[in-house]
């Protein structure tokens, strides 16, 4: 079962890239590989120049510090039995010589500036709502003041005020701290906000890429297309593309181009082979046997 392969790309030092696509296309897993939470079986994972699959224990714990990762569900993704300010200073405990009271002020500095009460941090997870948590495990993911973050779906389990909250947040700190991101998300009106970059995934493999105005004003796979009919709105516009039958399964995947059995322009060589990539522009590109010939 392959549930990432061939993708390659480049995430540039202080952007924002978003990797959409439907549940099940790989999206989370690819998060994991970068980070090596999940070990690859070929290729390789670069970072600042170094090869993650080469590094030295010494290297790796310097990577874990440069790179971390706000999960998708924050009642899951904090210690139950730890208070708040444990949770923060775990990371800081473990990873740096600073003393008790360098932890303890870093920590408040950095708990104003997420919008956490300093009050607070001596309750348990469970007793913060969804969007508090949230900001919790954003705070834990910053602590080690890290460039790079990976937000796996930081917002899909939170209503939807407290969403333009953290979305809002996120920003900032990317702009305040010069963080590079990979956020990962199937919420279209988020990554036109939010992201400079786009990438859309399907079935393991990187379908589309492009700038956000790009991906939003000219796309050009039809999976890229569909997806953007697919999203809600509330104009009357007659939606000329809707998205047929379900994701096949890893497990049985099919041959050629990997969406030609739920594509309407499917021709007969996308049954038989993968289309190469395509190049639209020098930050646009498409793998579609529809633009081979551009």
């Amino acid at each position: 079962v392959k549930a990432v392969n061939d993708v390659s790309i480049n995430i540039k030092e202080g952007e924002i890239l978003a990797l959409a696509g439907e549940s099940g296309c790989g999206k989370s897993t690819l998060a994991k590989a970068i980070l090596k939470l999940k070990e690859i079986k070929s290729g390789s994972i670069v970072f600042d120049g170094i090869d993650l699959g080469c590094q030295t224990k010494v290297q790796h714990k310097e990577f874990r510090q440069k790179a971390q990762m706000i999960f998708q569900n924050p009642y899951s993704s904090l210690n139950p039995k730890m208070k708040i300010i444990d949770i923060l200073k775990e990371p800081l405990k473990v990873n740096t010589k600073l003393s008790n009271s360098d932890i303890n002020s870093k920590i408040l500095k950095l708990t104003k500036e997420i919008g956490i009460n300093e009050n607070c941090l001596n309750l348990y997870p469970h007793e913060f709502s969804g969007g508090q948590r949230q900001r919790i495990a954003i705070a834990r993911a910053l602590v080690l003041e890290p460039k790079f973050i990976i937000a796996d779906e930081p917002v899909s389990a939170l209503d939807v005020s407290i969403q333009a909250q953290i979305i809002n947040l996120l920003k900032n700190l990317k702009n305040n701290h010069n963080l590079t991101i990979l956020f990962i998300s199937h919420d279209l009106s988020v990554i036109k906000y939010l992201s400079d970059r786009v990438a859309i995934m399907y079935l393991g493999e990187i379908v589309e890429l492009g700038t956000t105005e790009e991906i939003f004003t000219n796309p050009k796979h039809p999976y890229t297309k569909i997806l953007l009919e697919s999203a809600p709105s509330f104009s009357k516009k007659e939606k000329n593309l809707t998205l047929k039958g379900d994701l096949p399964s890893p497990t049985n995947l099919p041959s050629g181009c990997k969406f030609h059995t739920r594509c309407p322009y499917a021709m007969e060589k996308c049954k038989i082979s993968s289309p190469q990539k395509t190049l639209l522009s020098q930050t646009h590109y498409t793998n579609c046997y529809l633009y081979e010939n551009l």
